[in-house]
């Protein structure tokens, strides 16, 4: 039988990047105590209001469907939330969707096609190339080096463009490093999207979950309006990944011509759930607060932890959920460590390799458990990583994945 090429291009993009976390997952349900440490699942539950929000919703009828665009509520709730930012936005300026992967999917198949060239910081969050792929495009890496803490260079963004690029897709507070960018650094990567005319996207699903200085974004800027669009969604601010409700704020001639394209994926949104959106971005909730003050400290029982060790290296996040270790010294890359650490030590995390090749040396450790949970994997990563340094290295070569 025959199948479209879509299938082709991603056939090696999808579940395959998330193996050693499904993996850990069935060893837990056979009943193995694994400490998991893999995807960005917050550990607290959304606010009780937004959750009677949504039931209320469903009780009183709001279960039919909705338009393509976005119920009336959340639109004026995004409105009110992007105005503060950049004056003059209206409905015109958003699209709605369920969730930020959805969105993203949506804005890629409206800017890039077949012959096309998809910028992106390497490393990058795991579904981001087959969302590239999805288009027919093809992804341009854009080296992010540990020793500017992750944080895209704009010299190495002016390298790494082709006569092919289009678009540049952003991510900040980034996945997996946490890094965040500065205003700055924006201002210098969007003056080279200018000279390139190409279009910026920026996932900002962690916008409320940064540790230190203000929230900087491309939208912000007047010089960059008219060839931004942001995704974003209550997953991470509210602690609500399973409601899948996210948006895209761009340009209006964008939001116009990217409709249609919305409207034959899923034409519309859950009203229900939408009620609980139209909520949760109308006032404020100490959610994001919690978890702010919870991750950054995790972070740094991870560094206090790994202090005495020239094994792995931990490299402290300025923002979102995650700390990444380089754990080269053990004599492994981050995968085969990784599935070493999940059958010797009972501890899941993710290879950095799921995340590109510049993140290869490192695993992605969520802090999305109870701080001493959190203490007593890390030690068990540092008892492994003693181990590995001690093993003759024709040894090593038979570990890992």
């Amino acid at each position: 039988m025959r199948y479209a090429s879509i299938t082709d291009r991603l056939a090696d993009l999808g579940s395959g990047r998330w193996a050693l976390h499904a993996t850990a997952r069935r060893m837990k349900a056979e009943g193995q105590p694994i400490i998991e440490l893999t995807i960005g699942e917050p550990d607290l539950p959304p606010h009780e209001d937004l959750l009677a929000e949504c039931s209320r919703a469903m009780y009183a009828g709001r279960t039919r469907y909705s338009n393509g665009r976005g119920e009336p509520a959340v639109l004026k709730a995004l409105i009110a939330k992007y105005s503060k930012r950049r004056p003059g936005v209206s409905e015109k300026n958003f699209l709605c969707f369920p969730g930020t992967q959805s969105a993203l999917y949506a804005v890629m198949m409206g800017l890039a096609e077949a012959g096309d060239g998809v910028l992106v910081g390497d490393p990058l969050y795991a579904t981001y190339e087959g969302v590239i792929a999805s288009t027919g495009a093809h992804l341009i890496p854009v080296p992010l080096r540990p020793e500017h803490r992750f944080h895209m260079q704009a010299e190495d963004l002016e390298r790494a463009v082709t006569p092919e690029a289009r678009v540049l897709l952003l991510n900040t507070p980034h996945n997996p490093t946490g890094a965040v960018l500065t205003g700055q650094e924006i201002a210098a990567i969007g003056a080279i999207c200018k000279k390139h005319d190409l279009w910026i996207v920026c996932d900002e699903v962690y916008e409320q979950l940064i540790f230190g200085d203000a929230f900087a974004s491309p939208f912000d800027m007047p010089e960059l309006a008219e060839r931004t669009i942001v995704v974003s969604s209550i997953s991470k601010s509210h602690a609500a990944p399973g409601f899948r409700s996210g948006w895209a704020a761009g340009p209006e001639e964008f939001c116009e011509k990217l409709l249609p394209v919305s409207e034959t994926m899923l034409f519309g949104v859950q009203p229900f759930i939408s009620d609980m959106t139209a909520l949760a971005l109308s006032r404020p909730f100490e959610t994001a607060g919690i978890m702010r003050d919870n991750y950054s400290r995790r972070a740094e029982i991870v560094q206090k932890t790994l202090a005495g060790s020239n094994l792995l290296k931990p490299m402290m996040p300025e923002g979102g959920m995650f700390v990444v270790v380089d754990v080269t010294a053990t004599g492994l890359g981050g995968a085969d460590y990784a599935w070493e650490l999940l059958r010797k030590e009972q501890v899941a995390v993710m290879p950095g390799s799921s995340f590109g090749h510049q993140a290869a040396g490192f695993i992605r450790i969520s802090l999305t458990v109870p701080d001493d949970v959190l203490e007593e994997a890390v030690r068990r990563m540092a008892n492994l990583a003693g181990r590995l340094a001690a093993m003759p290295a024709e040894e090593r070569a038979h570990l890992g994945a």
